[in-house]
């Protein structure tokens, strides 16, 4: 791991794994995710559903203003079905996605416009040109959160929205195969999160805890995902109340695994302080 030996600071929450990490590193760590998503299932197009409509309506869309976004930005969307629920809002969807596979030519009759995103994490759009930018479940794939959250900053117009969703869990020891996971992911620990956040100048609208631990195992008794499931989110977000104290990045036993697992974010970005 070279200079990145002292794993304990990172597995302790108190340093954000990656987020110094050299160029060299940083390209290294995009190529192993590139296609590493889609070769886990998601490019078998025939068979994917996308999982997270009513998680993301209910922690997110609801809360937009009822408005027309005309350029959203969909950050790491793959085939853009998370966008489903708000098309009728939106006039032109750009999708920022590495892989080669995950696309589409449109959503319900809605042209997508693919962009490859840069190793380094800047992306290539000029300044304060997003409406509305999404991003679920994908800066845990990345090295450098911090330098894409400045570039989501720099592209969303004043009085613009971001709708974030990321694991601030360490989702186990990523030295070791992950059955299930990524080589790369690994959450981003919510004190850490929350700093970035701040430093680079967000509002925050609303911010959730969501997607208990044990909320996966309803899967046995629902014939949706549980997350599409609006009995199954309820629990969960009772679940996710009751044990909203428990901000522990990396669980060592069994009690210290009840928690939520992830947090939802609803940002704008001031209209008196424009990039």
């Amino acid at each position: 791991m070279a200079k990145h030996e002292n794993i304990q600071e990172y597995l302790n929450g108190k340093k954000l794994y990656g987020d110094d990490f050299t160029p060299a590193e940083l390209k290294e760590w995009f190529e192993d995710e590139l296609e590493a998503y889609a070769n886990m299932g998601a490019k078998d197009r025939a068979n994917y559903q996308y999982p997270y409509h009513v998680l993301n309506y209910q922690y997110g869309y609801r809360f937009l203003p009822d408005q027309k976004f005309p350029n959203i930005l969909g950050f790491g969307s793959a085939y853009g079905d998370e966008l489903k629920p708000i098309l009728e809002k939106i006039d032109r969807i750009t999708i920022t996605e590495p892989s080669d596979v995950l696309r589409n030519q449109e959503i319900n009759g809605h042209p997508i416009t693919y962009v490859k995103p840069n190793f380094d994490g800047s992306l290539p759009f000029t300044d304060n040109y997003f409406d509305l930018i999404t991003c679920f479940g994908v800066l845990h794939h990345i090295a450098n959160i911090n330098t894409v959250l400045g570039e989501f900053y720099r592209c969303l117009k004043p009085s613009g929205f971001i709708l974030i969703r990321e694991p601030i869990v360490s989702m186990g020891d990523w030295r070791k195969t992950r059955p299930g996971l990524t080589r790369r992911e690994r959450g981003i620990p919510l004190p850490i999160f929350r700093q970035m956040i701040a430093t680079i100048g967000f509002r925050v609208i609303n911010e959730k805890k969501c997607m208990f631990s044990l909320t996966s195992r309803l899967r046995y008794f629902t014939n949706s995902e549980v997350y599409n499931s609006k009995g199954c989110l309820a629990i969960d977000q009772v679940l996710c109340q009751l044990f909203a104290w428990n901000n522990q990045y990396h669980a060592s036993n069994v009690l210290a695994k009840l928690r939520p697992t992830s947090v939802f974010y609803i940002l704008t970005k001031p209209a008196n302080n424009p990039f």
